[in-house]
């Protein structure tokens, strides 16, 4: 009779959670900053906010949901040994993951072009700068997760061993779980 192997907790590698913690750390200080400096600006951040596409928002806010659902298929798959699924669940994430950089560029290119900037006022400076920190987030993300399908597509995990992958979906649902409170923060509260 085989044993099953109890999955690791915390999944993946212990150096990415110190990491996670810090970067999760780095963005409640931002987060909080932006919600005690809106306290003493709420015209001006209601205001400006109107500005904002919520619908795009909304659009990238699902893509990385569903990212995400894809990207928990992918470790599924490489725990059942099945190396091939978890590629193709990965690229389905990373295809999701380029949706929201289109999306989110979009807005950018937008605002830019109204001249807005980290200059124009300080609605703009924080949404500018959370956005765009997050932005770079997601970027680092889709790169961990590109090297881990190929990986994956080689053969290069299985079910015995796969910590590359719950490391690599550990930062991606972090990247996730920042957007769930940037999108709401900056997008919707008023």
């Amino acid at each position: 009779m085989s044993e099953t192997k109890k999955p690791r907790w915390p999944p993946g590698d212990l150096v990415i959670w110190i990491f996670i913690m810090a970067e999760l750390l780095v963005f409640g200080v931002f987060f909080a900053t932006y919600a005690f400096t809106r306290a003493h600006h709420v015209a001006q951040f209601d205001t400006y906010q109107l500005t904002l596409n919520r619908n795009a928002a909304l659009i990238n806010t699902l893509a990385l949901i569903t990212s995400s659902y894809f990207v928990v298929r992918a470790v599924a798959a490489i725990r059942a040994d099945n190396s091939q699924a978890c590629f193709r669940w990965l690229l389905a994430a990373l295809a999701m993951g380029l949706l929201f950089l289109v999306v989110k560029g979009a807005e950018y290119h937008h605002h830019f072009s109204m001249g807005v900037n980290l200059g124009t006022n300080t609605f703009y400076m924080f949404y500018l700068s959370l956005t765009f920190f997050h932005f770079l987030h997601v970027v680092l993300g889709m790169i961990i997760l590109l090297a881990v399908a190929l990986k994956a597509h080689r053969g290069g995990y299985s079910a015995a061993e796969h910590t590359g992958v719950e490391t690599g979906a550990s930062y991606w649902h972090m990247v996730d779980l920042v957007w769930m409170i940037l999108f709401p923060l900056v997008y919707v509260m008023r």
